[in-house]
């Protein structure tokens, strides 16, 4: 009887593994901070039509509203209660976007805040999304409900209540993160509200869930969480498919809590990738592609299966979170394209794009003193569209990576070699690199000082191919750069080290 019940939960747990994204999509993008119609709109006029997959979106549960700091973005992440209003939009809006998206094969991903409340000083009263009354003070959350029997104060050691040290497992599980009001997931009544939370979504039509804070959560109580949950809507989905779980856990090395803790119950979020990717772009420490020959577990990554893996996320774009000032953002957008074609092209992982928005930088000391800035957003602080400019990029301070052409023809280089492993890999001994993935795609990178200028077995039938980078394919011509790939599969590559995009894709849905 054992046996069977681990055979059961250990089948759940990789059913939890699959995004189930669909029509062969491989990659999905967090529209941080968009509104829900905003999001509705871009599932059915770029994303289906540009290979998307999915879409990660911020936390739907009602929240705080602070003024002080002014809207910051992170008052998404202290739940007031489990109704969905939030600055993005209504509960109405949110299942219209998540049946609109589902209808063109977009999924999406739920960002669910399950470990805590809002912060222990969030006061009394009614600034909330919804406009719930909670006392923060007192511990009442009448609209879940939780009072002060559903927290872990009683079982947090030290003087604060706040976690202290990091390298006690009890404290980081069981006290306050940064204040907030740590739920006491160990009760089932808890967790009984919590899945009840979840599965509401669920029967809206998501496809998965990006767990945060899962560090800070025994994954004992995460199982018995996700044990509660429903299968996907079959509505869209294959009946029987688990939702998609992946978890939050910064683990850089060096802490007690590891990423591996966690990786049974359902993908990770890798955060050494985006730190050393980011090292090895910038040629910090004499860092070298070169160095990337054996990118992925052979890096010490867990296994690819398990892994989300991304160049940067909301956090660490920010600063905050992990992987520090090696982390590309759009801020350094040339390395930022290359960094993001290259995880793009490799196999290893679950790719997740990062979509952002600007703010005013305000550095003291090396730390950004604006970066709790929130979304573009009116004087009254409703979040503000994302507006579409006729050349396709986006206005109003909206960043909208995922449209930059480098990224959104990667995203569909990723989908046309899918399955393929990577094969002919050269380098130059520093930091030049190519490699394809099977007989279906090929990428150059020049990350030198100097140009790049050999001839290089490809692996592609032989043809003329569209770069990918500089331009596309539009009908029977190129818009970019050409490759001429002989015979033999071989091609002669030139990229020069001050180009704006020093890197060349083809793949064979590219060629004329």
């Amino acid at each position: 009887m054992k046996l069977l019940i681990l055979v059961t939960l250990f089948g759940l747990s990789l059913s939890q593994h699959d995004p189930h994204t669909k029509h062969g999509r491989t990659s999905i993008v967090h529209l941080f901070e968009w509104r829900w119609q905003d999001i509705a709109a871009e599932c059915e006029r770029y994303l289906a039509p540009n290979g998307y997959g999915g879409v990660q979106i911020s936390p739907p549960s009602e929240h705080i509203v602070l003024t002080s700091p002014w809207h910051p973005w992170w008052q998404r992440y202290q739940p007031i209660s489990y109704n969905l209003c939030s600055r993005s939009g209504t509960e109405a809006e949110l299942k219209d976007m998540i049946t609109r998206c589902n209808n063109v094969g977009v999924n999406i991903y739920v960002d669910v805040v399950i470990n805590h409340m809002c912060g222990a000083t969030g006061g009394e009263g009614k600034h909330s999304s919804c406009g719930t009354y909670f006392n923060a003070n007192t511990k009442d959350f009448p609209s879940v409900p939780y009072s002060a029997w559903d927290f872990n104060d009683g079982k947090c050691s030290t003087g604060s209540g706040d976690i202290e040290n990091y390298n006690d497992k009890y404290q980081v599980r069981d006290c306050r993160l940064v204040s907030l009001l740590d739920l006491a997931l160990e009760k089932d009544y808890v967790r009984g509200k919590v899945a009840e939370y979840m599965n509401k979504l669920i029967d809206m039509g998501v496809a998965g869930f990006r767990v945060d804070a899962c560090k800070h959560m025994w994954p004992g109580d995460l199982h018995s969480v996700y044990s509660q949950l429903k299968n996907l809507s079959t509505r869209w989905f294959a009946a029987g498919s688990r939702p998609f779980i992946y978890q939050e856990v910064i683990d850089l090395g060096g802490e007690v809590i590891t990423a591996s803790e966690y990786d049974g119950l359902g993908r990770v979020t890798e955060f050494k990738y985006s730190a050393k990717l980011g090292t090895v772009i910038r040629k910090w420490n004499n860092e070298k592609l070169r160095y990337l020959v054996n990118w992925g577990e052979g890096w010490a990554f867990m296994p690819s299966g398990k892994a989300v893996v991304f160049v940067d996320n909301h956090d660490n774009q920010r600063g905050h979170g992990a992987g520090g000032s090696s982390v590309l953002t759009f801020w350094d957008p040339r390395m930022y394209k290359m960094a993001v074609g290259l995880m793009l092209a490799h196999p290893y992982g679950f790719t997740r794009v990062m979509s952002s928005y600007r703010w005013d930088r305000h550095f003291v000391n090396g730390k950004d003193q604006n970066d709790w800035i929130g979304p573009p957003s009116y004087s009254d602080g409703r979040t503000k569209p994302v507006p579409i400019n006729p050349d396709t990029t986006c206005g109003d301070g909206w960043v909208c990576e995922h449209r930059w052409r480098q990224i959104r023809n990667m995203v569909i280089f990723r989908n046309v070699v899918n399955g393929q492993s990577l094969v002919n890999w050269w380098d130059n001994g520093n930091n030049q690199i190519a490699f394809g993935r099977g007989n279906r795609g090929f990428i150059v990178i020049n990350n030198d000082d100097w140009d790049l200028d050999a001839t290089l077995n490809t692996g592609l039938p032989s043809g003329t191919y569209c770069d990918v980078i500089s331009g596309q394919k539009e009908g029977n011509s190129c818009t970019g750069k050409q490759v001429q790939v002989g015979g033999d599969g071989r091609a002669y590559f030139k990229i020069s080290n001050w180009e704006e995009d020093p890197f060349i894709a083809i793949h064979i849905e590219a060629k004329l």
